[in-house]
């Protein structure tokens, strides 16, 4: 294994990582900062008023993105596994 090919394996890796996670990244962050500034114009300071909505939000996130995050790890996963053979030999 040339250390080219681990760099290319780290940064796919990576990228995958980055493509899964983006989604409910993105939307808790978005419902994040909807509710601070409700929380900041309404003066209501209450822990369960972020938690509550956000957890809602990614659940409903990863049922819409589920099937795309699906696809997305098990092409890389059938890649990687059927380029193991050559990686190793």
């Amino acid at each position: 294994m040339t250390p080219e090919s681990v760099m290319t394996l780290g940064r796919q890796g990576m990228e995958v990582m980055l493509m899964i996670s983006a989604p409910l990244l993105i939307v808790t962050l978005v419902v994040g900062l909807i509710i601070g500034v409700f929380q900041a114009a309404t003066q209501i300071n209450d822990a369960s008023l972020s938690f509550v909505p956000k957890l809602v939000a990614v659940i409903a996130s990863l049922i819409i993105a589920g099937p795309w995050i699906l696809t997305i790890m098990t092409d890389y996963m059938r890649r990687l596994l059927t380029d193991l053979p050559g990686l190793i030999g």
